[in-house]
C-alpha cells in the first residue's frame, strides 16, 4: 500500500525493476566519460515540420535510410558480437542498390552490447521486410537505392551536409517518403 492506502499492484503497474532504460541520460554520461567537455545534447526543436502523405502508403514510393556501415575487412572485428569499433565508421553518405546483397554492420555504433546484439540484420537494415511490404502492396514501391548516413557527425555537419545529401539522393530516386532506421 502507498501513503494513500492504494495497493499499486491492483493498478497493474510494472514492477519497480521493470522501468524504461534511461538511454538519453546514459548517452550523456557516455559522452562525458569519453572526455567531451559537455554532455551530448539531443537535437530538439520548438517546431517540427510535418508533411502528410499526398496519397495512401500503398501507392507511395518509399526510401530507406540507415546508420549501418558497409563491412570493411581491414577495419577489425565488425561481427555481431564485436566490441565498439570506431575504425569501422564512415564519414560520407553512401548509397547502394536495393537489389544488391550488401554486407552491413553496426560495430561502429555505441549501443548496449550487454542486453542487445547485432545478430539480427533486420533490426538495423529492414530491406527484406520492405521488399515484402512492396510485394504485398502495403507500400507502393521501394526506391531503387538505400542510403547510409554517418553517425559520427556534429549536429551542424548533419544538418548542413548529410541531410541535404540524403534528401537529394532520395529525390533522385523518386522517393515520396523515407524510413529512417537508426541503430
Amino acid at each position: 500500500m502507498n501513503e494513500r492506502g492504494i495497493d499499486n499492484g491492483d493498478l497493474g503497474f510494472a514492477a519497480e525493476h521493470d522501468r524504461p532504460v534511461p538511454y538519453m541520460q546514459r548517452l550523456r554520461d557516455y559522452y562525458l566519460a569519453l572526455g567531451y567537455g559537455n554532455p551530448y545534447r539531443w537535437a530538439q526543436y520548438n517546431e517540427v515540420p510535418f508533411t502528410p502523405l499526398a496519397k495512401p502508403l500503398g501507392e507511395t514510393k518509399v526510401g530507406l535510410v540507415v546508420t549501418a556501415a558497409p563491412y570493411q575487412p581491414d577495419k577489425g572485428d565488425q561481427g555481431p558480437g564485436a566490441a565498439y569499433n570506431a575504425s569501422a565508421k564512415f564519414y560520407r553518405v553512401y548509397s547502394d542498390l536495393v537489389d544488391s546483397a550488401p554486407d552491413l554492420r553496426i560495430s561502429h555504433l555505441g549501443y548496449d552490447r550487454k542486453y542487445t546484439t547485432a545478430a539480427d540484420l533486420n533490426s538495423y537494415f529492414p530491406l527484406a521486410q520492405l521488399k515484402i511490404a512492396a510485394q504485398e502492396g502495403r507500400i507502393g514501391a521501394l526506391a531503387p537505392r538505400f542510403h547510409g548516413t554517418p553517425t559520427n557527425r556534429s549536429q551542424q555537419a548533419t544538418l548542413e551536409q548529410d541531410c541535404p545529401d540524403v534528401l537529394a539522393r532520395l529525390r533522385e530516386d523518386g522517393a515520396e517518403a523515407a524510413i529512417l532506421v537508426a541503430a
